[in-house]
């Protein structure tokens, strides 16, 4: 079932596939480059998922199988990022769309495959768990560009990697493999080329498994360790909700029993 949350823009695309959604960058005559439409969509349908009572994990990937995302679309930055004013305007947009797949009450996947760079990589930063094929290429080019990185998402990248490797990413503005992204802790996991959809809605089934109020909880308390969480989440409140939840009865009823819980998010 495909559900559309955003009229402004076509090449943003989400369907829904038990407790999974799936949201597909679908610019392929650009090698699913983000141009300013899409980057205003992402906070009001990460907003919408995050509203669904049936979703429990989000899928972010790119649309065909060469790029996750290459970058913003470079083709507007002569006309929307020509000066300091415009620049501010632009990676205004850019940190609200990082912000709203960060600040997502729910467990994001970034699936990536092929070119992940520039503001696709920080989408992919903003995720909470990164599962590269082993064709996955990284790089942020703003040094060679020489534009300005959003701090905002600085903060985002930093949060995911530490301070030393932002910086090699950054001053250097090299691409690297999955493997040496998975070193520097950019993925968690790399797998063959055909086995990635097969791993990612694996893992996220795993997920979508488990009791949402207590992911939910845990990722406020996570985020808020790193200086990521968002401002109106309050961890202790998540966690004792947890305590009072029938999902909290049901568990311990299905352990004693010996079968798998069903839980229901409340």
């Amino acid at each position: 079932m495909t559900y559309s949350f955003s009229p402004s823009t076509s090449k943003l695309v989400v369907s829904l596939s038990g407790g999974i959604a799936t949201l597909s960058i679908d610019n392929l005559p650009r090698h699913n480059a983000l141009d300013l439409e899409m980057w205003k969509a992402f906070p009001d349908i990460m907003a919408a998922l995050d509203r669904a009572p049936r979703v429990r994990v989000v899928v972010l990937r790119g649309a065909g199988r060469e790029s996750f995302a290459s970058g913003a679309d470079i083709g507007e930055f002569a006309t929307l990022r020509a000066d300091a004013e415009g620049g501010r305007r632009y990676e205004a947009t850019n940190e609200a769309a990082f912000w709203a797949v960060a600040h997502c009450a729910k467990p994001v996947i970034a699936m990536i495959r092929g070119f992940c760079l520039g503001g696709g990589f920080g989408l992919a930063l903003s995720c909470d768990l990164r599962v590269a094929s082993e064709s996955a290429i990284f790089g942020i080019p703003a040094a060679r560009l020489g534009i300005g990185y959003p701090p905002g998402a600085m903060k985002l990248v930093t949060a995911a990697v530490g301070a030393p490797a932002a910086k090699d990413l950054f001053f250097t503005a090299r691409r690297i493999d999955a493997q040496e992204a998975a070193r520097l802790g950019v993925v968690q996991r790399v797998v063959p080329d055909d086995r990635l959809e097969e791993t990612v809605l694996s893992l996220a089934q795993t997920i979508a498994d488990n009791a949402p109020l207590t992911i939910k909880a845990a990722k406020a308390a996570i985020d808020e360790a790193v200086g990521i969480g968002h401002p109106e989440a309050d961890p202790v409140a998540l966690a004792d909700r947890c305590f009072d939840s029938a999902d909290a009865v049901e568990g311990r009823k299905a352990f004693l029993e010996k079968r798998s819980p069903v839980f229901e998010g409340r």
